[in-house]
């Protein structure tokens, strides 16, 4: 299996870090789906193979997350001797070199799993920083068992809502980030899905609800959501954006809340289900199931789908639940981020005011400590007037519309909803323009260590305008390059690899104008026009 470039990196940083520490607990921070089960199950094998007789324990506290780790490690290693200690899964392998276990199966099984070399912490930022939980009690017996153990942490979000950075404080587990990757950069190379926020007009009231430890208080939640006249007033902006969305996800802020959202959804023949922390098991993977597989298009819940839980086609999310946390608000964000074939980005409407709070996900200030009532921040947001799409205050322009902002505006730290991600390096003001195409030419384009594409380059009086067909990259990039066809050889296979289009140059269909947005260093194609006469404009992006 070909490991994409983050994938390797981060598995050569966990090797110098051991290389270079004696003692220490490193973390490998990385977004959601960007396969985190693939880059520990590639180092486990590592370790095993180059060190044989080392003991390895995978702990998390799903039974989704033990088998889909368990089950990568086998598609990369079908030899591996590997086995499971799961109550759910039906398994309790002790004696094998490499173990996949749910924390709720061996907190207090820790004399029949044994010597333990290394273990690795799925979702690590549910480990507490004291107290008496399971993680600590299991890890302090291990210890005990074997003083030199090491502990690797994998997290989408290194820090918990009350005792800040995981990394922070005198009695943490983990001392150093070993390798930390972008989200941005994973959206822009094409391996995560784009997020596309939109302002909501029904966001919630939540001026009367406290707080405790950090996180609002669930059963203020519950009452204030307890609403049919406000459940009926979100589901009209729900429907009106969810019109041309395939799968849609509702967190809700409480089981009667998630319940009742479903119901009132239903009454519109829309396919829905609700999933609790009540739903049985058998049941519940029915449902999993049938939502990804599309039977279900519309799926609520609360509290239990934020990890351990894929289902690549959802490209809606819907927020009704507010939270403190930013650990638990980027998870929400992940839901969505996972690629699926004909999915160009995931929408989110966030009625909970959690983007106002938190800003950009890959951009967050974690809390330190508890906040007092009264004191929350707000990161600085604007919203589109033309769009209703929503960024971070410092952009100048639109990145969904181009609709540029007044420089002179001074715009309100407080306002309804901020930018899901945002580039730390530069922001830019787009400037779109349509351009006449004189000529078109395509011609093969090669790149190390990737598939060949098809370098398109328009030629206007304005210059030349470049765009990359990419069909066999995968993910986000073939998604684009099926649009390029529809458009350019509309009476082809869509699907058409880089041969066939290059096979097909004489049938190519040549753009009267294109639609180039200025944003950068390198110009963007965003519309091609074909036909002024009958407004025949195809969208690229």
């Amino acid at each position: 299996m070909q490991l994409r470039d983050y994938q390797q990196e981060s598995i050569d940083a966990l090797y110098q870090y051991f290389g270079e520490h004696q003692d220490g607990n490193p973390l490998l921070v990385l977004p959601t789906a960007a396969g985190k089960s693939v880059i520990a199950g590639e180092f486990i094998r590592g370790v095993v193979q180059h060190w044989p007789g080392q003991r390895v324990l995978l702990l998390t506290h799903v039974k989704e997350l033990i088998a889909q780790n368990y089950e990568k490690l086998m598609a990369l290693w079908p030899d591996a001797p590997a086995g499971i200690y799961s109550a759910g899964l039906k398994r309790r392998d002790t004696k094998s070199a490499i173990l996949f276990a749910g924390i709720q199966s061996v907190h207090n099984r820790w004399a029949e799993i044994g010597h333990i070399d290394l273990i690795l912490i799925d979702e690590c930022h549910l480990v507490p920083k004291s107290g008496a939980g399971m993680y600590l009690r299991f890890l302090a017996a291990m210890t005990v068992i074997n003083p030199k153990l090491r502990v690797v942490g994998l997290t989408a979000t290194p820090y918990r809502l009350n005792s800040g950075s995981l990394i922070e404080g005198k009695d943490r587990i983990f001392t150093d980030i070993a390798f930390d990757v972008d989200v941005l950069r994973l959206v822009n190379d094409g391996y995560l899905s784009p997020l596309v926020a939109k302002a909501m007009d029904n966001e919630l009231d939540l001026s009367g609800v406290h707080t405790r430890a950090g996180e609002f208080k669930a059963d203020e939640l519950a009452k204030l959501t307890d609403s049919d006249e406000l459940a009926r007033r979100v589901l009209v902006e729900i429907l009106a954006y969810g019109a041309q969305r395939k799968s849609w996800l509702i967190f809700c802020s409480g089981v009667n809340h998630a319940l009742k959202m479903a119901e009132i959804i239903a009454e519109f023949d829309i396919t829905t289900a609700t999933i609790t922390g009540k739903t049985p098991g058998d049941e519940r993977d029915q449902i999993l199931a049938d939502f990804k597989s599309g039977k279900i298009k519309c799926l609520t819940n609360c509290d239990v789908l934020t990890t351990g839980f894929d289902a690549p086609a959802t490209d809606m999310l819907v927020f009704l639940r507010p939270t403190q946390s930013p650990g638990l608000y980027v998870q929400m964000c992940g839901r969505g981020m996972r690629l699926a074939d004909g999915k160009k980005d995931c929408l989110v409407l966030d009625f909970g005011g959690n983007t106002q709070r938190h800003g950009p996900i890959n951009a967050l200030n974690p809390p330190a400590e508890p906040k007092a009532k009264g004191k929350n921040a707000q990161a600085p947001t604007r919203t589109c007037p033309a769009c209703k799409t929503i960024m971070a205050a410092s952009c100048t322009a639109c990145p969904d519309c181009g609709h540029l902002f007044p420089r002179d505006i001074t715009h309100d730290a407080t306002a309804s909803t901020a930018a899901l991600l945002v580039d730390l390096e530069k922001i830019t003001i787009p400037k779109t323009t349509w351009h006449n195409v004189e000529r078109m030419h395509l011609v093969r384009h090669k790149k190390m260590g990737k598939p060949d594409s098809v370098r398109v380059a328009y030629d206007t009086a304005g210059g030349r305008f470049n765009t990359w067909v990419c069909p066999e990259h995968g993910g986000y990039a073939a998604g684009k390059a099926k649009e390029w066809v529809a458009a350019h050889l509309p009476e082809h296979e869509h699907d058409a690899t880089t041969n066939e289009i290059l096979a097909c140059v004489a049938d190519t269909r040549q753009p009267l104008s294109i639609c180039v947005k200025s944003a950068g260093q390198y110009p963007n194609i965003t519309r091609f026009d074909f036909d002024e006469s009958r407004g025949d404009v195809a969208a690229y992006f």
